[in-house]
């Protein structure tokens, strides 16, 4: 699988950790930054990994942030994202099956690199349920 994966500078070490996982795993990863620890604005690399989601270059993307908060708002703001703020692997899972979730945030200062694995396992192994779920999220797609 293609996977997306974004952070800013409170996270570059999980998002490093999480890209050699991944790419061990057998998955294409994305890189889309931010690749040091100066200092970066969260909003830029949310709307980049939204960006990339939306233009089809991954399927699914991971956002980091310090909380998960700030890069989880901004790659929703793409209407073409449905990210979810996990810190355990049933959240992730639940994010999938019931709301089709196409990205997942992590918060680095809050998960460490075993969870954060745990919660990508579950998120990319679980399929959406479709079913009464899938007018649910299609009610997501409706302009506000």
């Amino acid at each position: 699988m293609r996977i997306a994966i974004a952070c800013d500078h409170a996270a570059v070490f999980l998002k490093d950790d999480l890209r050699d996982w991944l790419t061990g795993e057998g998955h294409e990863v994305l890189d889309l930054g931010t690749h040091g620890s100066a200092s970066v604005d969260y909003p830029d690399y949310g709307r980049k990994l939204g960006d990339a989601l939306a233009a089809g270059q991954a399927e699914r993307g991971i956002a980091i942030c310090g909380s998960g908060i700030g890069i989880m708002i901004a790659a929703n703001r793409n209407p073409a994202v449905r990210c979810a703020l996990v810190s355990e692997p049933l959240s992730a899972e639940l994010a999938r099956a019931h709301n089709d979730a196409n990205a997942l945030a992590l918060g680095a200062r809050l998960i460490g690199p075993e969870m954060a694995r745990a919660c990508v396992r579950a998120f990319l192994s679980t399929d959406f349920l479709g079913g009464r779920h899938a007018a649910r999220v299609d009610m997501l797609k409706e302009p506000a």
